[in-house]
């Protein structure tokens, strides 16, 4: 929520420039923060406790002898699940993350759906009080998969919460941003530390600029490529790292691409790119 400052101060060509107030709605990140973290380890931590309290403590800590916590049957099968609990509960955990991110994010889709487009934020708007929300209700999620053990189930969780659309087979290293409103075909890679963001807010208190970014079957990212909202890159096409784009930045595809704004590969390119002259060529033949 944003609220207007009614105080002015002119600037050196004595015209009127509005300040503009964000106010942070701690209750709703709270409330939201809270409903993902309980919902995601109510029933895993609820199993968790179980095993502890009616197996793992009779049966191992409270075992009379060393010799029956390897032989006795029940001691020995209570401290090969242990470690099988732990991942299973983890697991859960995850599905759970997945299920009750995906509820919110659905209910402030119903309130305000995502739309491209600019959203100014010297307007107090539902469309603006979501944007902020749901940037905030994502970041949870996303660093519990990307980072953790099983970083693979990132595009389960982005899919089924509803944020991107990603194909399968398509892969998406860890990275600042490619959180939400991406759609990305099959079998693509995007390389460590490439920013895919299709939104930025343009200045301090600038309006947010909100594009999907639409990307094809077969592209492949070396590395540390940055696009920004609105941008398309078409099927078949072969970045190499660093190789870099704008806002509504469109790549035709079936072909290779380098530099920053990226551009096409030819011959003398590739030769400037390795920095290889025409005397080394010969020298190579």
């Amino acid at each position: 929520m944003i609220e207007s400052d009614k105080n002015f101060e002119p600037d050196d060509n004595n015209t009127k420039i509005s300040r503009e107030k964000i106010k942070i709605q701690y209750i709703w990140y709270i409330s939201c923060f809270l409903c993902i973290y309980i919902g995601s380890f109510l029933i895993p931590g609820i199993i968790l406790l179980a095993f502890l309290i009616f197996l793992f403590i009779p049966n191992i800590l409270l075992a009379p002898t060393l010799y029956s916590l390897w032989f006795e049957l029940h001691s020995l099968i209570t401290f090969i699940l242990w470690p099988l609990v732990i991942i299973g509960c983890y697991i859960i955990h995850l599905v759970f993350l997945g299920l009750v991110t995906r509820w919110i994010w659905r209910l402030s889709e119903k309130i305000s759906p995502t739309e491209d487009g600019i959203i100014p934020r010297n307007v107090n708007s539902k469309r603006l009080n979501m944007y902020h929300i749901r940037s905030f209700i994502i970041k949870y999620g996303k660093n519990a998969f990307s980072k953790g053990p099983f970083p693979w189930l990132s595009n389960w969780f982005f899919n089924s919460v509803g944020a991107s659309i990603i194909g399968k087979g398509t892969v998406i290293e860890e990275t600042t941003t490619a959180d939400r409103n991406l759609e990305i075909g099959k079998d693509s890679y995007f390389g460590v530390n490439s920013v895919l963001t299709s939104h930025l807010v343009e200045g301090i208190f600038g309006n947010v600029n909100q594009f999907r970014i639409k990307i094809g079957d077969n592209v492949t990212a070396g590395g540390w490529n940055c696009f920004g909202p609105g941008t398309i890159i078409n099927s078949d096409s072969y970045l190499l790292p660093s190789a870099s784009g704008g806002k509504h930045f469109l790549i035709k595809g079936k072909s290779y691409y380098f530099g920053q704004p990226l551009k096409k590969i030819f011959k003398r390119n590739i030769n400037d790119y390795l920095n290889i002259s025409q005397e080394d060529l010969k020298k190579n033949d």
